[in-house]
């Protein structure tokens, strides 16, 4: 019983060593066969290239009309030259005391002019203020440097706080000075608001043009019913006053007249007609202003005349 059971057990001995061996090589070609499982690299986090920069607007250009009235030594030539041959025709004006004054008469046409009598009141001085004693320089850099469509509500914030962004048009000061001295009253009538007596009298005196007292020797638009039209002011400074000269950069600071609805040719018709022509540089004085206002309107057939256009001749090719 006893070798039988040990014969048993080295039977099974050498069957459990094959059996181990076999399994051994299974496993081997198992592994072999297995596909090779790879670790992921780590890959450094992408980086984004930034976004092109946006090609940046080009500056805006300084309009023409603005480099003229405020940067140019023509434009400032023909100020001095308008404010010297004021101060000289109103010398001569006090001298001889004329019978009437360069306000028109109420009722009055640009045809047949008429203007008020004078007779003993002491002299005045007229003027528009924008363009006219003041150059509005903060105002309209803005308006050149971020160009858009004219808004009441920024000029009304520019009349409140602008009175340090202001310098007087060449030639006002001397002039002024001048007149005041003469025993002339200079008084402005300006479309500037009402609402902003004080801030518009601070801006004209901080120029060294004042003083300018609301209702005395400053009047704005909003003191009377007629809103930016002059023509009423002018009837309340003339029947105080004997207006020997009055200056402005539209025809509307001369009459109202000009501004009755008429054409662009008719407007520019009726500064040329007699009697009118004859006022220009003899108690009408105008200043330069090719940026705005009431003169920057009309088309081809309004400007250029058809008699007058041409174009160069045509050339014969060779």
């Amino acid at each position: 019983m006893a070798h039988e059971s040990h014969a048993r057990t080295s039977s099974l001995t050498g069957r459990g060593l094959a059996l181990m061996t076999l399994a051994a090589m299974l496993t081997a070609c198992a592994h072999a066969e297995a596909p090779v499982q790879v670790a992921p690299l780590a890959l450094e986090p992408s980086v984004q290239a930034p976004p092109p920069a946006p090609t940046p607007l080009p500056a805006p250009s300084v309009p023409p009309g603005m480099q003229y009235l405020f940067g140019s030594g023509e434009g400032s030539a023909i100020s001095v030259q308008a404010w010297q041959s004021l101060t000289a025709y109103a010398a001569g004006q006090v001298r001889r005391r004329p019978a009437k004054s360069v306000v028109l008469a109420t009722g009055t046409t640009l045809a047949a002019p008429d203007f008020v009598p004078c007779g003993r009141k002491p002299f005045a001085a007229v003027f528009d203020v924008d363009e006219t004693v003041l150059l509005n320089l903060g105002f309209e850099y803005d308006d050149a440097a971020r160009p858009r469509p004219y808004d009441e509500a920024r000029w009304q914030a520019w009349e409140t706080s602008g009175a340090d962004k202001v310098s007087a048009v060449p030639g006002a000061v001397p002039a002024l000075t001048a007149l005041r001295r003469m025993g002339v009253t200079v008084i402005f009538n300006t479309n500037r608001s009402a609402g902003h007596a004080a801030e518009s009298s601070a801006a004209i005196q901080g120029a060294g043009l004042g003083p300018a007292v609301h209702g005395e020797t400053l009047f704005l638009a909003g003191d009377d019913a007629m809103g930016p039209k002059k023509d009423g002011r002018r009837q309340v400074i003339a029947a105080k006053y004997c207006v020997i000269a009055m200056g402005g950069d539209q025809l509307g600071d001369f009459s109202d007249l000009f501004n009755a609805g008429l054409a662009p040719g008719a407007r520019r018709a009726a500064t040329l007609a007699a009697p009118i022509a004859a006022k220009w540089g003899a108690g009408w004085f105008v200043l330069p202003n090719p940026v705005y206002g009431s003169g920057l309107k009309g088309g081809f057939d309004d400007v250029f005349p058809a008699d007058k256009r041409w174009a160069p001749p045509a050339t014969t090719e060779k």
